[in-house]
């Protein structure tokens, strides 16, 4: 889990939780499978199908505004993202993705291009772009914030330890 290796996905700005998981599907919010199939197709019409494990979604500011849909992060990881990784996101979507146990990663992404392939080291806060041979830093992953996602998610990490320390 420290260490990171996977092909980029790259959207813009304002990628709002409506883009992650479509309200015309919110039928089958009950059904993260089924949802999983439609995630980000608002935002990128081939993502669903041919994100691979391992891959990551790269952003720009805003990932994740709108409304408070669990099930975004939730598709997002179902889907084999192993992080998302933005230069800001919103506040209810990063929580709810450490929550599920989904990676979020505040970092510079200008530079990186669609299919590059990254190798991000999330103890050490270390991006390096295997494709163009850049690497940016950003804050590494606190121990505990680590301990939450090797549980995967929050409430794992509490079943596993009864309680949470900071």
């Amino acid at each position: 889990m420290n260490l990171l290796v996977g092909k980029t996905w790259v959207f813009g700005d304002d990628i709002s939780t409506d883009h992650i998981a479509p309200g015309r599907h919110f039928h089958l919010r009950s059904n993260l499978p089924e949802l999983r199939k439609h995630v980000l197709e608002d935002a990128r019409e081939d993502f669903a199908k041919n994100v691979k494990p391992g891959d990551f979604v790269v952003a720009g500011k805003n990932f994740g505004l709108g409304s408070s849909r669990e099930h975004a992060p939730a598709i997002i990881k179902l889907a084999g993202v192993s992080a998302v990784l933005a230069q800001s996101f919103a506040r209810i979507f990063f929580r709810n993705a450490v929550n599920i146990g989904l990676p979020v990663i505040l970092v510079n992404t200008s530079g990186i291009n669609d299919g590059d392939e990254l190798e991000v080291n999330l103890e050490k806060g270390i991006l390096k772009n295997r494709t163009s041979g850049k690497e940016a830093s950003f804050p590494p992953l606190s121990k505990e914030m680590m301990g939450i996602l090797k549980d995967g998610g929050l409430v794992e990490h509490i079943k596993k330890h009864g309680e949470i320390t900071l």
